[in-house]
């Protein structure tokens, strides 16, 4: 049972990681240009708990341009 509580612990751990966004130097950046996160343009755009993340945890499988190695 105690592995059962690990992976959730992970799964939360993930799930927090993903709503941080890739890091605070690239949150930084885009700020920087003058812009918006996505998760700040989603909520200017909907309305409060109208919207409803799927595939938070999915990842790209785009190659070249260096996008292999981005996650």
């Amino acid at each position: 049972m105690s592995d059962t509580h690990g992976r959730v612990a992970e799964l939360h751990s993930l799930r927090a990681a993903a709503v941080r966004g890739p890091s605070e130097r690239a949150t930084r950046a885009q700020r920087a240009k003058g812009k918006l996160t996505v998760r700040e343009r989603i909520e200017l755009l909907l309305d409060p708990g109208s919207f409803r993340e799927v595939e938070q945890l999915r990842r790209h499988r785009a190659t070249g341009f260096g996008l292999e190695t981005k996650k």
